[in-house]
């Protein structure tokens, strides 16, 4: 059962009988008429088959909703249905549940419909099973099953993401809140961008709408309710524009069908946070999309409608000439459009289209041997992810390093030999050198871009054309991390640091050892360790040599293990071993740090978790951390002597840091109860409030808040800027 869900047993109400609200299942009937519409050929029997066997096994369970339970695997087939695929897929989603709440067995569905539904099934059910995990380290196993079984039929993805869609449509129903957010966090991080890349767009759009009502309420409303109030001051705005649009097309000699619709909250609350800016300063919230005959009449709109309209400088983009990774092809532009409107225009054939739309199920063919035939260019993005997952070091750095993959959108480069090479918006050569290869990424010692030699974390756009040069000697730098993009070239780089730094551990270890050993008058003999081993949660010697180094244990811990002090020697004790991987105080740091030395964090800048740093050795005080574009920094430019080359630590996001904010409120009852609530439903807690400013009409207000990161900054000021009482907010330097 999918997100863990409560079932109950209760007799399953009639429908006449059933109270308001109450979900209406799908017929039998209904839903193989739907199939046959699209697929005429399909499988009538086994369908009717699959309906009535989820039925009887699904019996009088009930959903958290009140619903019978069978409702779910039927609403699933429906959208499964919806996306027009095979029959197969459509028995999936009706019995995907089966395995996993009812007492029907994986054998009992392969002698019934066979090894492929079986094979499907079983696919679906042990993400199920992993899914009742809330534990990080479950959710990224979990994840890194998903991709396993994706990458051996895509159609395991397309019945999990239908089955989350279901799941979220009926979250509310759900009466645990922290169960509630952490199914649409876990929807938002890794479904939508899932469904994005298999061109799911319509899925994707609502997974996230779903996800952002459920993790920031007060945002959404905020942002729905100016959507409204321009509605009712415009009118039907969108309706007119269409009606000019069709008329300019036609005096064009263009023909098409012409849709328009305001774009999602999410996406209007995702573009604030990426352009930092307010819902005001948000002019293009309509979208327009135009649907053409073939490519000629693409280009021939375009023209059209760039000869009408004043067009914005940098929206243009052909995803025509180079497609996404997930296939999706169409024009964009935006222009200032009728009524002085500014607006975004897609314009597309009914093939890229359908494309848009369905994404992978649009042009997915099953051959009868059940083996999947499509174009793999698109897919080269999910064989990344199994190359990633080869070099992670456990599943939550791939979890990590795929989320960076899934996010970012694409730029488009050239190799020398024009090979297009698809990378993450913001990668560097390096990102490119290791998206050609492994080895040249490995090699890499310098880069042109477009001819002209350039530093190593120069940022790519779309169009340069890039070449690589190599070199034998040379190995993968670990600065290099600190401004790759791509999730594969991150990996490669984690796995050469590992490997390089258990190895200066292992000597550091090895001489913290034999020094300890001669201070209490003993020898270090390497075969006597084995006897202590399991103690410290090692493997070998080289195991407990590398936590030594580490600063797990201490040297005097292993020597006491294997000779007792005589005052301790009738009762001895062997240390508990401290988890696995966490530093204690007397850790040896290896890059950035200087041991002893105090650290503070500026006051000036305020420098989070995610901000670029530099460290400023200050006599007395040990060491102040300055973000990199700190205006005090100009002060030290002639003692260059003092900087110290740091980054953050992976574990310190945990821990809270204070950023500070100028917001600017309107002077009206309830704007500083607005202000605090947003911000504490945004997990910020306030530390300091100041008043810098006031008028008639607003206040400037001083706000410092404690965060886990910037990126958590980063969400309170998009939640604080969606809030209609705020006028303004920006991070505040100095």
């Amino acid at each position: 059962m999918a997100d863990g869900e409560t079932l109950t047993r209760a007799a399953v109400p009639a429908p006449s009988g059933a109270p308001e609200g109450r979900a209406r299942v799908m017929r039998q009937f209904e839903l193989v008429e739907r199939v046959k519409s699209y697929d005429p050929h399909a499988n009538e029997d086994a369908l009717n088959r699959a309906y009535v066997f989820a039925m009887k096994a699904h019996g009088s369970q009930l959903r958290a909703s009140g619903d019978p339970y069978f409702s779910h695997p039927v609403e699933v087939a429906g959208i499964l249905s919806g996306m027009k695929l095979d029959g197969a897929s459509i028995i999936t989603g009706l019995l995907h549940d089966t395995v996993e709440d009812t007492l029907a067995t994986l054998e009992e569905i392969e002698k019934v419909f066979g090894a492929e539904i079986a094979r499907l099934v079983d696919g679906v059910t042990k993400l199920s099973r992993l899914e009742l995990q809330s534990d990080q380290t479950k959710q990224a196993e979990n994840f890194r099953k998903l991709v396993l079984a994706m990458s051996e039929d895509i159609r395991v993805l397309l019945v999990k993401l239908s089955d989350r869609l279901h799941n979220m449509r009926t979250l509310r129903f759900i009466k645990d809140p922290d169960k509630r957010r952490r199914i649409a966090r876990e929807t938002m991080e890794i479904y939508a961008p899932l469904a994005e890349r298999i061109g799911m767009h319509e899925i994707k759009d609502e997974l996230e709408d779903l996800s952002f009502g459920e993790l920031y309420p007060e945002a959404r409303e905020g942002i729905k309710t100016r959507l409204a109030f321009l509605k009712d001051k415009g009118g039907d705005i969108v309706a007119r524009i269409i009606g000019e649009l069709g008329r300019k097309l036609k005096e064009g000699g263009v023909t098409a069908e012409l849709s328009g619709r305001e774009k999602s909250p999410y996406s209007i609350w995702r573009k604030m946070q990426r352009k930092n800016v307010g819902f005001e300063q948000l002019s293009d919230i309509m979208a327009f999309r135009v649907v053409v005959e073939d490519i000629g009449a693409c280009y021939h709109a375009l023209g059209v409608v760039h000869s009408n309209y004043p067009v914005v400088p940098g929206r243009f983009k052909d995803y025509i000439s180079t497609p996404k990774a997930n296939n999706y092809r169409s024009l964009h532009t935006g222009v200032i459009g009728p009524e002085r409107q500014r607006i975004e225009i897609q314009i597309r054939t009914g093939d890229m289209h359908e494309v848009a739309e369905l994404g992978v199920a649009a042009h997915w063919v099953y051959k009868q041997s059940g083996q999947p035939g499509t174009e793999g260019r698109q897919y080269r993005w999910l064989r990344e992810l199994l190359d990633i997952l080869e070099h992670a070091s456990d599943p939550q750095e791939f979890l990590e390093h795929t989320k960076l993959e899934m996010f970012q959108d694409q730029v488009f480069c050239f190799s020398p030999k024009g090979d297009l090479i698809e990378l993450p918006r913001g990668s560097t050569p390096v990102d490119f050198a290791y998206a050609v290869h492994s080895e040249i990424g490995d090699t890499c010692v310098g880069a042109k871009v477009n001819g002209k030699l350039v530093p190593l974390r120069t940022a790519l756009v779309n169009g340069d054309q890039v070449e690589i040069v190599t070199s034998k000697a040379q190995t993968p730098s670990p600065t290099w991390e600190r401004f790759v993009v791509s999730g594969k070239a991150r990996a490669r780089i984690r796995r050469f640091v590992r490997t390089q730094q258990r190895q200066q551990y292992l000597d550091l270890g090895k001489a913290i050892l034999q020094k300890a050993f001669r201070q209490e008058g003993h020898d270090l003999v390497e075969k006597a360790l084995g006897e202590i081993l399991s103690s410290f949660n090692s493997q070998t010697n080289d195991d407990l040599y590398v936590a030594v180094g580490e600063g797990i244990y201490t040297g005097r811990e292993v020597v006491h293990a294997l000779h007792p002090p005589k005052s301790e020697a009738a009762n001895k004790v062997i240390p508990l071993a401290p988890a696995r991987g966490k530093r204690t105080e007397n850790a040896v740091p290896i890059r950035g740090l200087i041991p002893g030395m105090a650290v503070h964090y500026a006051g000036c800048c305020h420098p989070l978790p995610g901000d670029r740093i530099v460290g400023i050795v200050m006599t007395g005080k040990g060491v102040t951390i300055h973000t990199i574009d700190c205006d005090t920094l100009a002060s030290f430019a002639e003692t260059p002597e003092r900087w110290l080359d740091v980054s953050w630590d992976d574990d310190t996001s945990t821990a809270a840091h204070v950023g500070r904010l100028n917001v600017t409120v309107g002077n009206e009852p309830g704007s500083l109860g607005s202000l605090t609530t947003v911000i504490g439903k945004s997990g910020g807690n306030i530390t300091n409030l100041k008043i810098t400013n006031r008028t008639v009409d607003f206040f400037e207000i001083l706000v410092d808040i404690e965060v886990q990161s910037l990126r958590h900054l980063t969400n309170v000021i998009a939640a604080l800027r969606a809030t209609p009482v705020i006028n303004s907010v920006e991070r505040a330097r100095g």
